[in-house]
This record gives C-alpha cells, sequence and structure tokens, in this order.
C-alpha cells in the first residue's frame, strides 16, 4: 500500500507559475491533499533533490510497436511510405504472442517513465491471435496491457479500439487485420468486461474507434449510442494525405470535416495526429474543444506531416503530446521536436509562446500537462491540490538545471538535456523510478532482450 507522505522541494513548476520551498502533501491513496509554503524543510519530510515539475500523460501509445523500433529503417524496392512502413508491422504483429505483449510494454511503459511521463494512454487494437481467432479469453491482451502498467508502476488510461473495415465505405479488412477486428456486439461487451477489470486497479476507461477507415457510420452511431465507460473517445484522423483523399472520394469531404459534421465532437475526445487541414478544419477542431494528440517522433519517422501547431494554438486549441509508435520515450524529444517542426516550417524561431518575453519551453510543456490530462481523463494536469501525485524531479547535480533559474530549467530540460535531466518519478505518490534507474530495472531489460532474440 502506498504510504502517506510529505515532500520538500526548494523549486517546484505549479499552476501558478515557479514557487520556492514548497511542501507536498500526499494521502495514502497517492493524491496530493495540501501545498502549503514553508520557510525551512520539516524533519519528518522528504526532500526533493531537485526542481519537480508535474509528470505528464503520455496520449498515445501502441505498446507492442516498441519491439519494433529501429527496424523498419531499411530502403525498400519503391517509395517507401507510412503503407509500406505499415505492412512491416503486420508482419511483426504475426509473432507476437500474449506474453510478448506483456514483456515488451513492460519494457516500453519504464522507459516512458525514465522518459518524464507519469502515465499512459493505451490505444490498444492488438485484441486477438495473428490469424484472428479470438483468445479464450477475449480480455486476453487488455489483461497484459494492464498487468504490465502495473509491473512498471505507470498509470493507465485503457482504450480499447475498435477496428472493423480496411478503407472507407466500409470495405472487408486485410488479412494482416485480423488480429485487430471486432463486430460491434462482441466490442461492446468487451468494454463492459474491462469496466471491472480497470476499476480494480484504479486505470481510467475509455474506448477508441481506429479511424474513419476502420468503422462504417453506422457502426460508429451504434458504438457511440451504446458505450457507457464515460471515459475519453480517441480517433486517427487526416494521419496522412492519401487518408484524406480517400476520404473525399468517399464522401466528398476531409475527414476532420466529416468528423466534425458527423460525430458528437467535444472535450472528451482526441483526434490522433490530425496532421492534414485546411485552415477553416483547424480553426474548427480548436473550437470543438476537442485536444489534438501529437506524436512528434513518430510523424517524422513516418514522413506524416507537420501539424499545425501555431495556428491551432492560436486559437485556442488544446494539445498534447504521445509517442505512438514508440521510436521516441521522452517527453523532452517529443516537445522539442514539436516546436522544431514548426520552425523549420515556418523558417522562423520560438514559434509556441505565450507571447513576447515568455518561455518556450514552458508554454510547450505546460500545454502537453493539460492537454495530456485532458486526453487521459481528468479535468486538469498540474501540480494541485486533489491531483495524482505523479512527479518529475530534474538532476540538481546536472551542471544546466543547478544553474538554472526559474525558467531555464524547462528551457534547458527540453532543449538541452532531454531524458538525462530525470531524475526521480513519482506516480500515485510511489516513487517508481530513482537516480534515473527503474526498481525492476534488470529484470525487465533482461525479459525484454529474450523477446527480441525470438522475433525475427
Amino acid at each position: 500500500m502506498t504510504v502517506g507522505r510529505t515532500l520538500f522541494c526548494n523549486k517546484v513548476l505549479l499552476p501558478t507559475g515557479w514557487a520556492s520551498d514548497v511542501s507536498i502533501a500526499i494521502d495514502a491513496a497517492g493524491d496530493i491533499t495540501d501545498i502549503p509554503p514553508t520557510t525551512a524543510r520539516q524533519a519528518q519530510t522528504e526532500r526533493a533533490a531537485g526542481p519537480v515539475v508535474p509528470a505528464i500523460a503520455n496520449l498515445h501509445s501502441h505498446a507492442f510497436q516498441r519491439a519494433m523500433a529501429g527496424l523498419a529503417e531499411i530502403s525498400g524496392a519503391g517509395e517507401d511510405s507510412f503503407w509500406t512502413w505499415r505492412e512491416a508491422m503486420y508482419r511483426l504483429v504475426g509473432q507476437l504472442s500474449p506474453d510478448d505483449m506483456e514483456t515488451v510494454a513492460t519494457k516500453l511503459y519504464m522507459e516512458l517513465l525514465q522518459g518524464g511521463f507519469g502515465r499512459v494512454v493505451e490505444f490498444h487494437y492488438l485484441h486477438h491471435g495473428p490469424d484472428g481467432v479470438p483468445y479464450d479469453d477475449p480480455a486476453e491482451t487488455s489483461l497484459r496491457i494492464i498487468r504490465a502498467a502495473q509491473a512498471s508502476g505507470i498509470g493507465l488510461t485503457h482504450l480499447p479500439v475498435f477496428y472493423a473495415r480496411s478503407g472507407f465505405g466500409g470495405q472487408l479488412p486485410k488479412d494482416g487485420q485480423r488480429p485487430f477486428v471486432h463486430d460491434v456486439e462482441r466490442f461492446l461487451a468487451l468494454l463492459e468486461r474491462l469496466k471491472t477489470e480497470c476499476a480494480g486497479v484504479d486505470a481510467k476507461l475509455g474506448f477508441a474507434i481506429h479511424s474513419l477507415r476502420a468503422a462504417t457510420p453506422d457502426e460508429m452511431k451504434a458504438l457511440l449510442d451504446a458505450e457507457t465507460t464515460g471515459g475519453p473517445i480517441h480517433i486517427h484522423v487526416a494521419e496522412q494525405e492519401r487518408e484524406v483523399e480517400d476520404c473525399l472520394a468517399w464522401s466528398g469531404r476531409r475527414p476532420v470535416e466529416w468528423m466534425l459534421d458527423e460525430l458528437p465532437v467535444d472535450r472528451r475526445w482526441c483526434a490522433i495526429h490530425a496532421t492534414h487541414m485546411t485552415p477553416f478544419e483547424t480553426r474548427r477542431l480548436a473550437l470543438s474543444g476537442a485536444v489534438a494528440g501529437l506524436c512528434p517522433a513518430t510523424e517524422a519517422n513516418l514522413g506524416d506531416g507537420i501539424f499545425p501547431a501555431t495556428d491551432f494554438a492560436g486559437a485556442g486549441g488544446v494539445y498534447g503530446i504521445g509517442t505512438d509508435s514508440h521510436v521516441a520515450t521522452s517527453v523532452a524529444e517529443e516537445l522539442r521536436l514539436l516546436e522544431y517542426g514548426q520552425r523549420l516550417r515556418d523558417r522562423r524561431r520560438n514559434r509556441l509562446t505565450a507571447g513576447p518575453g515568455s518561455s518556450v519551453g514552458r508554454t510547450i510543456f505546460e500545454a502537453a500537462s493539460e492537454g495530456g490530462a485532458r486526453a487521459a481523463g481528468f479535468d486538469a494536469g498540474g501540480i494541485r491540490i486533489g491531483a495524482r501525485a505523479d512527479l518529475v524531479v530534474r538532476a540538481e547535480r546536472q551542471p544546466f538545471i543547478a544553474a538554472a533559474t526559474g525558467e531555464q530549467i524547462l528551457d534547458r530540460w527540453l532543449f538541452a538535456l532531454g531524458q538525462d535531466a530525470v531524475r526521480d518519478v513519482m506516480v500515485a505518490g510511489r516513487w517508481v523510478v530513482k537516480d534515473g534507474r527503474h526498481e525492476r530495472q534488470d529484470e525487465i531489460d533482461h525479459a525484454f532482450e529474450k523477446v527480441l532474440r525470438r522475433l525475427r
């Protein structure tokens, strides 16, 4: 059981800004109960060994894909694209057992913690065996994800994914997609089963529709009318230019336009990628209240394109970050690439800021904290009374951090140091990473290596 504690912080990032000499009181359930200012560390309190910031939620993960990171970088006979990468991913799916999935997910979740994340939103569509036959327990792979989160100590928002079609207009699924496929009735039964499982381990439950091309309008409507999770709803949308072209050919509308016209999109929703939008779609998505789920490292790796983040944020849009296919696993790498993508497109510096004199690092970090919390099913992010005690301690012995003041702490972390600046990580009041190492690191690494050696 988690023991209540009080953590004394010389420097801590609160929703109101940086504060000095603050205590964070945490109850036995892992929630923050008080944040009083103090003049000195009290004898019975712990001391954070460096500046403290919130551990943000990673809003988009396909955990099993961590096993193929670095293995799809061989040039093919023709032009390589997202669609050729997808075929390599299908081949990996054909080799993974439930045991393998649990091992890979546990390793990934450990790495995400070490990268500064405190929660993962698992967009989980690998439901069945390689031949598409459901396991004896239809919830088998979801249960493995839950076990991996427990083993690593990361917070979990679990999103089983509805996937039934291979293209717009209700095209039948292809062979490589058989492990993903459900009908509406079986999928709703899975959600009902997982309500109990998630409640038992304090995980959030929502659901996802894989994409507009993976479900018919009638199937999407039936799900939205019948589901009772009350959790977040996520969907891939407008990731690829070909997807936009196919949607136009099918409906006469672009994907984000169709989604906003036909689905009840609001603050409960997260639009994953949303890379290819017109200015009008960008403003509409921002005004809908939906979170834009951005995965800059994966989007760069797959050649997706660059999300219009400056325009979206300028219209009041809320965004967060995820690591998707997990070619990267750190907060710093995703946020740095998000900002750099805007700079490369615009050929200007300091694009995502709150105005003259504001810190880019703080602007994008706080935006990702807020957007990640909402996409994970929480009202707000940050270190505040009533929130989970999900905290990251920066490494004060690192010269860049030791010499930094105020806003420089985040700018140094995100644009100069990356993962090296993460020292300790607390999730729900419990330390799971200390001095850069996970409590079960050797055991998890050894099991992961065995899986990689067996996979072709």
